[in-house]
């Protein structure tokens, strides 16, 4: 089991997507998480007692182990999503690293699902990153992180239409149009409103659209050799953004691990 400290000090580091890329190619298998688009069901409900500082105890989570290297962080953008929330709100975790291509016993007794990532709050063990992050904004508020709810979809079709167009093996049905009209959405939303989706704060919503944003340029440049078009440069400044913060440094997976998790889609 790996400790991750949070630090508040803000990280001046930029880094691109592109320069990731250059880093050598291992050897590795394709297992993959299960991908599955935000949702917007309503969680169940969870007693959760509200407080105003950092649990005496580092919060554990399970996530997915990297394929590329032992015993670090793996490519899903779910298992990321909650860290960015810990991170953001300053709370102590511990990493519970699981294969799954080979999933422990311990770890189906804890989610029979063996989905990720899966936190314990409160001596109880609650699934999926809609429900988790909703638990830790209410039971640990500052900094808040909400989204209003008439803002708490924007950008929410992006993912889906990506791995339309990762997969479509035709160029003229219509995936990659589609794509590039949700991401223009995106860019227009953003000169108006930006630039975060909620104004000038980060909020959940970034949380949950970045590490997407970050598969989507890591994997669609290197199986198709498409970039987001320059014209989108609020767009462009959005990701650059996030992708430099010291909380999106400190919890990204590796660009090869994001390679080798989405061969399956591509090549299947």
């Amino acid at each position: 089991m790996s400790t991750l400290r949070i630090q508040s000090s803000t990280s001046t580091l930029s880094t691109t997507v592109h320069h990731l890329l250059l880093r050598p190619t291992a050897a590795v298998s394709t297992n993959s998480f299960s991908f599955r688009p935000l949702r917007t069901r309503k969680p169940p409900s969870l007693r959760v007692s509200m407080s105003s500082t950092p649990p005496s105890q580092p919060l554990e989570i399970i996530v997915k182990a990297s394929i590329t290297i032992p015993n670090k962080l793996g490519d899903c953008p779910f298992c990321q999503r909650v860290l960015l929330t810990l991170e953001e709100k300053h709370l102590p975790y511990d990493l519970k690293f699981v294969n799954l291509a080979n999933k422990p016993e311990w770890f189906l007794q804890i989610n029979a699902e063996g989905k990720v990532p899966v936190i314990k709050i409160d001596e109880k063990w609650i699934p999926d990153s809609d429900v988790i992050t909703q638990t830790l904004e209410e039971k640990y508020p500052s900094p808040p992180l909400v989204t209003p709810p008439e803002k708490a979809t924007v950008g929410s079709k992006i993912f889906s239409t990506f791995i339309g167009f990762l997969k479509s093996k035709d160029p003229n049905d219509g995936t990659e149009q589609a794509l590039l009209s949700e991401l223009s959405s995106f860019n227009d939303y953003l000169k108006e409103n930006g630039p975060f989706v909620n104004g000038k704060e980060i909020s959940a919503a970034d949380l949950s659209l970045g590490p997407k944003l970050y598969h989507l340029e890591i994997v669609l440049g290197h199986y198709k050799k498409w970039t987001v078009p320059e014209s989108l440069s609020f767009l462009k400044s959005y990701t650059k953004a996030i992708f430099s913060r010291e909380s999106f440094i400190k919890t990204r997976a590796q660009p090869q691990d994001v390679i080798e998790g989405w061969r399956p889609k591509v090549e299947g």
